[in-house]
């Protein structure tokens, strides 16, 4: 059992595209998410600066700062840095501990994270070698069309999937500007999009054994039609966080919260 604190946590998942923090005390105070831009560690400086503000606490109420994501090496002055897998796990398992597969789409990289009952990592499968499925790969192809992520989903609905036959990025970039000199829709290249990262989503996925529930973390996860295409692929429902950005954030900040009040350090 968990008991009182004087103090607070903060975790911060500093990644490619947004460093995301999460100010904790036994539950989630404040969240923030701003773009990393060049410097993990003066985004992760900012965010921390943002939660006490948000907060209306002092820096000195802050005990243990736990940071992650793949800027987590930059950032000096946290307590302690844990990896990716053990935060997401973290994180996902808090808000919903049903969960037992967790797949997480980030700005770079993709990660399958299998749990037992009690939230602890047993599998994962991680591809951070390329940018394949990625919200990286999808912010250079919605680029292409001359729209935004935010509006995908709009963009895509109810339009006949355009195949996209490679998910590397240098190629499929060149796929879809041929596909657009042919005079073929934004709508379909988006779907075709859309199903594309499904199809790569599912493959990794397959790569363990997937066991409800399932969990869709990141900043992928809020397209509702890439989240519907990839429940129909895997005949099971996805359970999507209130905001799957933070929930590395979230798991680094319980981790800090339990290591103040489970262990005294």
């Amino acid at each position: 059992m968990i008991r009182s604190s004087l103090g607070y946590s903060i975790g911060i998942d500093a990644g490619s595209v947004a460093t995301k923090g999460v100010l904790f005390r036994g539950e989630l105070v404040k969240e923030v998410i701003i773009p990393t831009g060049w410097s993990p560690r003066k985004a992760s400086e900012e965010v921390c600066k943002l939660l006490i503000e948000k907060g209306n606490i002092k820096r000195e109420e802050v005990k243990k700062i736990i940071a992650t994501g793949y800027g987590r090496v930059s950032i000096d002055f946290a307590d302690k840095t844990v990896t990716e897998i053990t935060c997401h796990a973290k994180g996902a398992y808090f808000i919903n501990n049903r969960v037992r597969t967790i797949l997480d789409i980030g700005g770079q990289d993709s990660k399958i994270i299998s749990l037992d009952e009690n939230g602890n990592v047993c599998d994962f499968f991680m591809n951070d070698k390329c940018a394949a499925g990625t919200g990286r790969f999808l912010q250079v192809m919605i680029n292409l069309l001359g729209s935004e992520i935010n509006e995908l989903d709009k963009l895509a609905e109810e339009a006949e999937p355009e195949k996209i036959s490679s998910m590397c990025t240098v190629f499929a970039e060149s796929e879809i500007i041929s596909l657009l000199a042919k005079g073929t829709s934004k709508e379909s290249i988006a779907a075709g999009i859309i199903e594309s990262i499904a199809n790569r989503a599912v493959s990794m996925l397959n790569k363990i054994k997937i066991v409800d529930e399932v969990a869709f973390t990141g900043g992928v996860a809020r397209s509702r039609i890439l989240t519907k295409s990839i429940e129909k692929k895997i005949k099971k429902s996805i359970y999507i966080a209130p905001n799957t950005q933070i929930i590395g954030a979230l798991g680094a900040a319980v981790i800090g919260w339990e290591m103040l009040n489970l262990r005294g350090d």
